[in-house]
């Protein structure tokens, strides 16, 4: 496990454990690539080291609640607009504890 404030943009394959503390609405995003529309939400977990914003699409979003103890593996970290983030990914697994 990787704790939050050891995480770097460009990270990849990390394992996390956190505490959902914040969770958005839902918004809706359209592919750029295929005629779909996806629903995303921002939330941000937190363990004892510090908090990220955590990326949630779709089925994810209705798994995840404010006050959920949750585990990611094989994710991945990105930066936007100067702020990193964890991602899932589709190759990575989110487990509710």
């Amino acid at each position: 496990m990787v704790a939050i404030k050891d995480l770097k943009n460009g990270m990849k394959q990390v394992s996390v454990e956190a505490k959902v503390v914040e969770k958005g609405d839902t918004r809706e995003v359209k592919s750029r690539f295929k005629d779909e529309t996806y629903r995303i939400v921002d939330a941000v977990v937190a363990d004892e080291t510090g908090s990220i914003k955590l990326t949630l699409w779709n089925e994810q979003i209705d798994q995840v609640n404010v006050g959920d103890n949750i585990k990611i593996d094989n994710g991945y970290i990105t930066s936007f607009k100067g702020e990193i983030q964890l991602n899932v990914g589709k190759f990575g697994k989110l487990t509710v504890e």
